[in-house]
């Protein structure tokens, strides 16, 4: 069986979301879990995929589709909140690795619905917040945004932005180029 400190499992959410307040009785909920698998010694990003999650207490809104290209049509094939975690679970072994996602939305998000929902949180205690660790490899007075991230890292933006499986697949190009710096770096020290 493979270490934990194989892979890192890099995740990004795409979740409904409004212009301005959500209308009444609907609260923002995951729609799409893009996952990434990045493996940690070559810093290659080895697959990808898309889980498209049915909404239940909300509805994908004409603002969430022009930022997302998600419509409400496609979520509805979705699978349920609870399926997608026992993918993240069963297939990636999400609880056993080491998770990853630019920023902190993500993993907030995610506990908010795992609580809210009464369903086992996929994923274990180590998580890599890729934004954060940019902004401080990197000297940075703030943090930055994904695509100003792969500018700054001289990385193609791959997809389409604010797509789950893009995102993630583009936050694992930016983790796996940090990985392999800090190495060069620390060989070069040596």
């Amino acid at each position: 069986m493979a270490g934990r400190l194989d892979h890192l499992i890099v995740v990004d959410v795409e979740a409904t979301c409004w212009e301005g307040t959500p209308p009444e009785g609907q609260t923002a909920e995951i729609i799409e879990i893009g996952v990434c698998v990045l493996d940690i010694q070559t810093g290659a990003r080895l697959s990808k995929q898309s889980l498209l999650v049915r909404p239940e207490h909300s509805e994908v809104s004409p603002f969430c589709t022009e930022l997302t290209t998600l419509t409400q049509a496609q979520v509805e094939h979705g699978v349920s909140f609870e399926h997608a975690c026992q993918v993240l679970r069963r297939k990636y072994r999400a609880v056993d690795r080491v998770w990853a996602s630019y920023g902190d939305y993500d993993r907030r998000q995610f506990e908010k619905q795992c609580a809210a929902r009464c369903v086992a949180y996929p994923f274990g205690p180590s998580h890599i917040n890729v934004k954060n660790l940019l902004a401080v490899l990197h000297g940075l007075r703030r943090e930055i945004g994904l695509l100003e991230a792969l500018k700054l890292l001289k990385l193609p933006v791959e997809g389409t932005h604010h797509r789950g499986v893009d995102d993630a697949w583009n936050t694992g190009a930016v983790l796996g180029k940090l990985i392999l710096k800090h190495r060069a770096g620390r060989c070069e020290d040596e």
